[in-house]
């Protein structure tokens, strides 16, 4: 019979009792929803399991909230949301369109060491796409990004980088220079 009522009660309480706040922290906090990660993220909290959920979000459509994920998360040193933010800022998704801020994005993660930074700089190079163009430095930066096995860089290799191998010929407007 205790058990019957302990479980009785614990269905008729409200769901607020069982995350309330008080003097020893949060009870029951809600760990694993949307909202939850991005308080976290609103705090300056990063981690990689916090990092990771805003690949979730910006596949979802929900740009905003993860740009504002995966920029607490690059400038902690995540490597994975330095791209992450320059593609979000080259396709101008929850902020706007800045192909400069893009290829700084991809700058920083090529010089942490993380090969698709390194593939997304050269190409940003190779175009001369928020970046002066440096065709060398492109291919080097590919080269490097080929050798550490990343598979597109190795398919531009062996396309002896041809853009269009691995960027659609109806981007050319978006890579077009302006000058």
């Amino acid at each position: 019979m205790k058990h019957i009522l302990i479980a009785t009660l614990a269905v008729s309480l409200p769901f607020a009792a069982y995350s309330e706040e008080d003097a020893h922290g949060t009870l029951n906090p809600d760990e694993m929803t949307w909202e939850s990660m991005l308080d976290r993220a609103e705090k300056g909290e990063t981690g990689m399991v916090l990092c990771s959920t805003g690949y979730m979000l910006t596949k979802s459509g929900k740009h905003g909230a993860a740009r504002a994920l995966f920029e607490n998360c690059a400038n902690a040193g995540y490597t994975g949301a330095m791209t992450w933010m320059g593609q979000l800022d080259n396709n101008g998704l929850g902020g706007d369109y800045n192909p400069d801020a893009a290829a700084e994005w991809d700058r920083k993660a090529a010089e942490a060491g993380d090969p698709v930074g390194k593939f997304n700089y050269g190409l940003a190079l190779l175009r001369g796409h928020g970046v002066a163009r440096d065709e060398e430095r492109g291919r080097a930066l590919i080269d490097e990004a080929a050798g550490e096995g990343l598979q597109i860089a190795q398919r531009m290799q062996a396309a002896d980088y041809d853009l269009d191998e691995v960027t659609p010929d109806a981007d050319d407007w978006k890579y077009a220079p302006l000058f």
